[in-house]
């Protein structure tokens, strides 16, 4: 695994993003239709769990149409061409590290247009920097999660389909401990009452991250 082949292909993704504006156009408007919809239908929502189930809801599909583009837009001819240039590694974590950017600002947009929305009442006493950090590790989970499940969908040639059945029991461990810790930094709890989901969100990134690591290159052979 080279660095500067790392960065020379984070670089060629975002390039590649900036030309097909619609692709994320697209998920943008998912979200913010979505978000519409939940504000036309409820007002305000100032029920801490609703409010917060609402938001990762919205958050874990858009992630999901945000995702499944990973390897999917990867014709046989390129992925041969791509397995003479570099290693196999270094293509997942120059892939993984975008997704994780671009989730990292959908993350962001969505939290905004959704409280602007929905209302920023239950954010008033919110423990601002655990729910920001929550959100942080949830974001760079599901990016590792989603980027490893579509290389595998994308030998099926069901990437959709299959992102969302396999995605969703691989992501549901992280999720549960992500609403958890979002919602004690909602209800104004200090660090030490989150701080166990967080280490365990934190753990279930490694683990991910490790895995597809050691696993991607015999996917990537066939």
């Amino acid at each position: 695994m080279n660095g500067k082949t790392i960065l020379h292909l984070l670089r060629n993704e975002i390039l590649l993003e900036l030309r097909q504006k619609y692709a994320l156009g697209g998920v943008l408007i998912y979200v913010t239709s979505t978000i519409l919809v939940c504000y036309l239908s409820f007002t305000r929502i100032v029920h801490v769990p609703t409010w917060n189930a609402l938001f990762w809801i919205i958050l874990l599909f858009a992630a999901t149409n945000a995702l499944y583009r990973s390897f999917h837009q990867d014709t046989q001819g390129k992925q041969l061409y791509l397995y003479t240039l570099v290693s196999p590694e270094s293509l997942l974590i120059a892939r993984m590290l975008y997704n994780m950017i671009l989730m990292l600002i959908l993350s962001f947009l969505s939290l905004v247009t959704y409280a602007t929305f929905i209302g920023f009442d239950v954010l008033t006493d919110a423990n601002t920097g655990m729910f920001i950090t929550g959100m942080l590790l949830g974001a760079i989970g599901f990016a590792a999660t989603f980027t490893m499940i579509s290389a595998i969908a994308s030998k099926t040639g069901q990437n959709s389909g299959l992102m969302a059945i396999l995605g969703f029991p691989v992501i549901l461990p992280a999720l549960l401990s992500l609403m958890k810790v979002t919602r004690f930094a909602l209800d104004g709890l200090e660090w030490s009452s989150g701080s166990g989901s967080l280490l365990i969100l934190g753990s279930i990134n490694v683990l991910v991250i490790a895995l597809s690591y050691i696993l991607f290159p015999y996917l990537w052979r066939d």
